[in-house]
């Protein structure tokens, strides 16, 4: 049975607060514990607790001393370079899901201008209520998949300059075969081209 994802936040009950930290606190100087015997590296914990008055330390307050010590002597650059504090931490989540979100919209609004391609060239939606804004993008995607059909011709002219005399016609007959199947069949892969999708592609607006 999968464990219940914890949510994290403040635990209001005290007992179970209690419990909580003491079992997360053993199990934080187990990690420290290993992460220092099997790739045996200079590790320590400080724990404060509002129910000890004197903190918690692993290895021992020497160990603490050493390694706390060895920190001080690299230099304030090197120090800080790796430091991250709640604020800094909380930007950096937030960062990464509007890049996130920006490229599941780039994602959405492709393949929403595919459908709507497909759609017009079977005749089963118009374009007359279509915004410039979509007509540019449908433009794009037409472009796209324009592109990829003519690297496929070229691949097969390239392979058709090679084919024998005794089996050329039938190889070109079964390649041109497969490129009129992707063309008839309304399948035309996009060309992997996520930067310059990036920087020529402007989605619609999105609001929430």
């Amino acid at each position: 049975m999968a464990r219940k994802k914890v949510e994290l936040k403040y635990i209001a009950n005290d007992s179970k607060r209690r419990a909580t930290q003491k079992k997360r606190k053993s199990g934080l100087i187990k990690k420290v514990d290993e992460i220092s015997t099997l790739c045996g590296v200079d590790a320590c914990a400080i724990i404060y607790s509002s129910d000890d008055p004197q903190p918690e330390v692993w290895p021992s307050p020497s160990g603490v001393n050493r390694v706390i010590s060895r920190f001080k002597e690299m230099p304030e650059l090197e120090q800080n370079k790796k430091m991250m504090s709640q604020e800094s931490f909380l930007r950096q989540r937030i960062q990464k899901g509007q890049d996130q979100l920006k490229k599941l919209k780039n994602e959405n609004r492709k393949k929403e201008m595919n459908n709507l391609m497909f759609q017009s060239l079977g005749g089963y939606q118009s374009l007359d209520n279509a915004t410039m804004i979509d007509l540019n993008d449908l433009a794009w995607i037409i472009d796209q998949n324009i592109n990829e059909v003519n690297k496929q011709m070229s691949k097969l002219q390239g392979q058709e300059g090679t084919s024998s005399n005794n089996n050329g016609v039938a190889t070109i007959n079964e390649e041109q075969a497969q490129v009129d199947n992707i063309i008839n069949g309304g399948v035309f892969p996009f060309v992997d081209a996520a930067n310059n999708f990036q920087n020529d592609y402007c989605p619609t607006p999105f609001n929430p």
